[in-house]
């Protein structure tokens, strides 16, 4: 994801963002069970705390874009060219953005300011290191040196989390771009160390390796194991691509980003970050608003997410909700990597409402049924965003999902 502003090099840096490829972690119902409630509550001046507030990112874009990206529910820059300058932090103020940014000077002397929510720590230092131009790669930034400056950062301002994103190899255990740390997964647990907020990047629509290409289900299985490995103690994002990036045969779909979106949130990711840049037919820095088709999806789906808020930040339901699927079992391939059932969801409840997310985890048609002694006494089971409701038998309801599908059900209550 180490985008660089029309550099030559930009498309050999982003071989970095390719790829995932799950070794442990399984699709299970109540997969955001022991998450914590809300994991910046120790900052004074972290992610908002309002209910109301999702963090719904961009990464490495120009500030004079932030109206066009406010329009599409954006609510948070991620890195800042050369920056933060004051011209870039003005617009940003000016438009209601908060941001996310390495720390210099002026941003330090924006200790008792909103606007910055938390600290950037780099990108991508568990991936294999340039030399420079012309001299290959070395190891990785050693987990060590993160500790390091991790606590240099938070003692220069202890008012903010810090947040480090982090690569492929998150998910993907033989992402090669780790260079000699390949295969080496132990590593994240000392990575993890290094933050408050942890996040990770894979773009499996666009990817070029057939291992990952076309299986969204990798993308929240790096979120799975981010939670796993910071004992769910700490803030977990990823990222999210709406761009074909550097893949000139293949960008993703609205319904791909959809997919991708829900899992991750339905695995316990608490923010979003949207990789808009486009390296490949022509360079496009802000590549999601030249996409009018995307820039509506993600509007919309952003909307929708802000909407539910507050219902995403509940702690999930400790219920005894049951699923039974036909097909019972994920596809083969699927199954070895990921084990659990084909759909995963997660339950909250809000003021009177359930609420039950669900989506597909691979390229198969499933009939879900859901079913509880605690739905035996609701009313009805709207499917968001779908117009249409389902039928409530004794406890329970059933829906059908195409490949990767989602479906968010509201289940009014007495």
């Amino acid at each position: 994801m180490r985008a660089r502003r029309q550099r030559v090099w930009a498309l050999a840096v982003w071989l970095a963002v390719f790829g995932v490829y799950l070794a442990c972690g399984a699709s299970v119902p109540g997969a955001t069970a022991g998450e914590p409630a809300n994991p910046y509550s120790a900052w004074s001046h972290g992610p908002a705390r309002d209910p109301q507030f999702f963090p719904l990112a961009v990464w490495l874009q120009d500030p004079k874009n932030a109206p066009k990206y406010r329009d599409l529910g954006i609510n948070t820059y991620v890195a800042l060219w050369r920056g933060p300058t004051e011209e870039q932090l003005n617009v940003l103020r000016q438009h209601g953005m908060k941001l996310i940014c390495s720390q210099n000077e002026r941003a330090l002397r924006l200790a008792a300011d909103d606007l910055i929510i938390a600290w950037m720590h780099g990108d991508e230092p568990d991936n294999a290191q340039s030399l420079g131009e012309g001299k290959g790669y070395g190891p990785p930034v050693a987990p060590q040196r993160i500790v390091a400056d991790y606590r240099a950062i938070r003692e220069r301002d202890p008012q903010r989390p810090v947040l480090l994103n982090l690569g492929q190899g998150v998910a993907w255990d033989g992402w090669h771009g780790r260079g000699v740390r390949t295969n080496h997964p132990e590593d994240y647990v000392e990575y993890l160390a290094g933050c408050d907020i942890a996040s990770f990047d894979i773009y499996p629509a666009v990817h070029d390796r057939p291992a990952v290409a076309g299986k969204l289900w990798y993308v929240p299985f790096g979120v799975t194991r981010l939670r796993r490995w910071g004992n769910n103690e700490k803030g977990v994002w990823n990222c999210i691509e709406c761009t074909r990036i550097s893949n000139t045969a293949v960008k993703p779909t609205p319904d791909q980003v959809k997919a991708e979106v829900w899992m991750s949130i339905i695995h316990g990711s608490r923010g979003l970050i949207y990789f808009c840049h486009q390296f490949q037919p022509e360079f496009i820095e802000a590549g999601l608003l030249a996409d009018a088709d995307m820039s509506n999806a993600v509007r919309t789906l952003n909307r929708r997410i802000l909407d539910l808020a507050p219902v995403i930040h509940g702690p999930p339901v400790e219920s005894h909700v049951q699923l039974q699927c036909d097909p019972a079992e994920l596809t083969a391939e699927c199954r070895q990597l990921l084990g659990g059932q084909p759909v995963a969801f997660t339950v909250r409840r809000w003021e009177r409402d359930w609420y039950l997310f669900a989506v597909g985890m691979d390229g198969q048609k499933i009939r879900a049924t859901f079913s509880s002694p605690e739905l035996r006494d609701a009313l009805s089971v709207e499917v968001l965003d779908e117009q249409r409701t389902l039928a409530l038998t004794t406890g329970g309801f059933s829906d059908d999902f195409a490949p990767y599908a989602v479906h968010l059900y509201r289940i009014r209550g007495r």
